[in-house]
């Protein structure tokens, strides 16, 4: 259906003369009168009548114009979902209790008037062609995993290092330090069974594995966080890592204790990726507030895999 037909039809309507109409438009008297005849030719009915005092709608004039007003306001919203500066600026996160999450939270209370649509997906590899195609606007991931080199069309920048700790049960081993290094959880089973091969973040804590002669397990299936916490909470031998800016929340009976990992502190890196050509206005606030509120990397003391970018 041509939408500038529909147009006119709701200006001849609300004004009642195809005159008024064709002032209104910035067109002609005549081209006002082929819109309209085009549009009844295509819908098979008439639409208006000429009366002495101008075009009166017919009935079913009346009945087309609630649905040719909703005809423009459609149109109207498919344009803004994909104008920048017009829809919302589309961000990636890994989960809605992570430190990203936390990030997006802090940047929406900063800006609150700005449109924003966080979403949630799974690998790096999909998150990438989101960005090149345009259904995202950032992702948070850790760059670059051992794998192929990022497109040189998206770019990334290093944003957060957030620091792992030990999450134990009332009576784990170690759950009465206050901080505990590295060297001492060798040893000690720490389950992680959200590690996923081929991730990112599987591929950290292999390297972790690797550096410090570590035991993570990975059995069994991820039932949410909500379950780690209660099988940890009730299995002495078991303990898990939780970054420290992770949002938990766990009953008073689980007494679980968030312990510091030092010698060096393991922190893992959250970097911003975005494509090179987006040019919607809100992601260049984002980066300005990111690199403005967090505290940056490469801290010493600190820990990550050599393949982490270092900007």
């Amino acid at each position: 259906m041509d939408l500038e037909a529909v147009r006119t039809f709701i200006a001849v309507a609300e004004g009642g003369r195809f005159q008024g109409a064709a002032a209104d438009l910035s067109i002609t008297q005549q081209a006002v009168s082929k819109r309209v005849a085009a549009l009844e030719r295509g819908l098979g009915v008439r639409l208006f009548t000429r009366a002495p005092r101008g075009a009166e709608l017919t009935i079913d004039g009346r009945a087309f114009l609630p649905h040719a007003r909703e005809l423009l306001r459609v149109a109207e919203r498919a344009v803004a979902s994909v104008r920048p500066g017009r829809r919302p600026l589309r961000v990636d996160v890994l989960n809605s209790r992570g430190a990203q999450s936390g990030l997006m939270r802090g940047f929406h209370q900063a800006y609150p008037d700005l449109d924003l649509d966080v979403v949630m997906l799974f690998e790096i590899g999909t998150a990438i062609a989101a960005l090149r195609s345009g259904a995202i606007d950032a992702s948070f991931r850790a760059v670059a995993a051992p794998g192929p080199p990022l497109p040189e069309d998206i770019e990334s920048v290093r944003v957060l290092d957030e620091p792992l700790q030990l999450l134990t049960g009332p009576a784990h081993a170690l759950a009465g330090a206050r901080s505990v290094t590295v060297a001492q959880l060798a040893g000690h089973r720490i389950w992680m069974p959200g590690l996923v091969p081929g991730t990112e973040w599987a591929a950290y804590y292999d390297d972790l594995v690797a550096a410090f002669g570590l035991t993570i397990e990975a059995t069994g299936p991820n039932f949410g966080s909500d379950a780690l916490l209660d099988t940890i909470a009730d299995t002495p031998a078991l303990a898990t890592f939780m970054g420290e800016h992770t949002r938990l929340i766990w009953p008073a009976g689980h007494d679980l204790r968030r312990i510091p990992v030092t010698d060096p502190t393991p922190v893992y890196p959250h970097s911003l990726l975005w494509h090179r050509d987006n040019p919607h206005p809100a992601l260049a606030t984002l980066r300005a507030h990111l690199a403005a509120t967090t505290a940056g990397h490469g801290t010493a003391g600190t820990w990550v895999p050599g393949w982490v970018s270092p900007r």
